[in-house]
């Protein structure tokens, strides 16, 4: 009999066929810490692709903090959370993180992506329903696919769409709203209120998953529902430590009986390692630097208005982006390499975003602000992106305002 898998594997071709030409700009290796500029092939490069928003990753407190949890703690848990892998700084975490965002409870993963995997699998069942903005997270996807709820995704954004939807289902179903705050490819803010009038319309709770919108607006950073002043009105709020906390986890918050709920029945909780000591360490020492600190999220926004002005001056099309994400605009997927690709040995370190991620036609440079960036380094980004776009040939065709500081 013969095997099959290999045969299957073998038939994917596209990053060979990228590698091919040069341009596979993916996995690149990083020499040097998470920080406005990098060390990649032993050269300086700017970096403008990190999720670190407020520049703690490398942190003096958040340093020798995680240096102290792993000299008292050691190095991990050996287990999970649920047997042998509670510490009391897990504890301690929780009550912060749920003090921070508005709710009575929270419950620490081990990441981001397991947290949305967990409580979308099991906090619906066979007769419910799961609505989706079409842009949601990937791990958003994921965990309805793991849900045995029905999923219904709605047009981006678009309330009138997503009433079409809630008003055609069953008024005795669990109906749960899950929405990004801020939109990760797009930078663009969810439509909380809109959506809030609908949740109460037709009987649906929320859930916001605020993975960019933490530390970025919000009172003291605390997410979208504070930016909006709709905390009550969301029920489940979760976001992960990678960006502005400056470490790799992630959390979700509720009311008591909810997080008890998910403790019992998230598998990705239950059955995953807890979060090593030096990571737990590092989020409490990052909110410690946020709350000490709000001028640092004031100089994000500073950052952002700086870039946003600069870029759409030169006519570069950002989309509808409303946040630190800015996506630039290419909208054909080779072109997009290239211009990666001319960044790079530029010493301008870009995400590209193509299909299938987006669809080809809004293919995309993900280009993101941080709060240690500097003006001149902006600016030298931006004449460097003037450059590439003019040797690859693509065309800006759009302007945009100035988006508004929250």
């Amino acid at each position: 009999m013969v095997k099959k898998l290999h045969e299957k594997i073998a038939q994917f071709q596209d990053a060979n066929m990228i590698r091919a030409q040069g341009l596979y700009p993916f996995f690149r290796p990083i020499e040097s810490g998470q920080d406005t500029e990098v060390i990649i092939n032993n050269q300086r490069v700017l970096m403008f692709g990190s999720n670190s928003y407020l520049g703690l990753t490398n942190h003096p407190k958040i340093k020798e903090a995680t240096k102290k949890a792993i000299d008292k703690y050691g190095s991990g848990c050996a287990g999970s959370r649920f047997l042998n892998g509670t510490l009391d700084i897990h504890i301690d975490l929780e009550n912060r993180l749920a003090k921070y965002v508005g709710k009575e409870s929270a419950v620490l993963f081990s990441t981001g992506f397991q947290v949305n995997l967990g409580v979308l699998s099991c906090i619906t069942g066979r007769n419910d329903y799961l609505i989706l903005d079409e842009y949601d997270h990937a791990s958003i996807i994921d965990g309805c696919r793991l849900s045995f709820s029905k999923v219904i995704k709605y047009a981006h954004n678009d309330m009138n769409d997503l009433e079409r939807k809630l008003s055609i289902l069953p008024e005795e179903a669990v109906k749960v709203v899950v929405v990004d705050g801020i939109f990760s490819m797009e930078g663009d803010i969810v439509k909380l209120p809109q959506i809030v009038a609908l949740a109460d319309k037709y009987g649906a709770n929320i859930m916001v998953d605020d993975a960019h919108s933490l530390g970025v607006i919000g009172v003291n950073g605390s997410g979208t529902a504070s930016h909006f002043n709709l905390t009550d009105k969301v029920d489940l709020i979760m976001s992960t430590f990678s960006k502005s906390l400056a470490s790799l986890g992630g959390f979700i918050a509720s009311d008591h009986d909810t997080i008890d709920y998910i403790k019992h029945r998230a598998r990705s909780l239950m059955f995953s390692a807890s979060m090593t000591p030096g990571s737990v360490a590092s989020v409490l020492a990052a909110l410690d630097i946020i709350e000490a600190e709000p001028e640092r999220i004031a100089k994000l926004w500073d950052n952002t208005n700086y870039a946003v002005k600069l870029l759409t001056d030169e006519g570069f099309d950002l989309g509808a982006s409303e946040s630190p994400i800015l996506p630039i605009y290419i909208r054909d997927n080779a072109k997009t390499f290239q211009v990666t690709n001319y960044l790079q040995n530029a010493g301008v370190f870009v995400n590209p975003v193509v299909s299938p991620a987006v669809p080809s036609d809004s293919s995309l440079l993900r280009f993101s602000l941080m709060a240690t960036h500097t003006f001149a380094q902006i600016e030298e980004a931006v004449d460097k992106l003037i450059a590439a776009f003019k040797v690859v040939g693509v065309d800006n065709i759009k302007e945009k305002e100035k988006i508004q500081t929250p």
